[in-house]
């Protein structure tokens, strides 16, 4: 995924997760997470944006599904959503940092 993550890049996702049952959340968070990767490969890679996932921005990668009408924050289940985001997003940071040639 390209860097910096802002926060719409967080919103976009959990929206996404939010517009799907609660079961599927968890897969889906890490399709977007690997497409937004894989965009990001191919952008360095060929200098343009991927043909399905985009620029390599999670907010991208999650614009392929439908996205939720955001929600306010104080919406429980678009902040477990949001969690969810946060923690695939800690998890890839320190997969990065632990790998530094991604």
């Amino acid at each position: 995924m390209i860097r910096p993550v802002l926060p719409g890049d967080v919103s976009a996702v959990a929206r996404a997760l939010l517009a799907v049952p609660e079961g599927g959340r968890q897969q889906l968070c890490r399709r977007i997470f690997g497409g937004a990767e894989e965009a990001a490969v191919h952008c360095r890679l060929f200098g343009r944006p991927h043909p399905h996932w985009g620029d390599g921005s999670l907010s991208a990668a999650a614009r392929q599904y439908l996205l939720a009408v955001e929600p306010f924050l104080d919406d429980a289940e678009y902040l477990i959503c949001t969690r969810l985001v946060l923690r695939e997003l800690a998890a890839a940071l320190e997969a990065d940092a632990a790998c530094p040639a991604r």
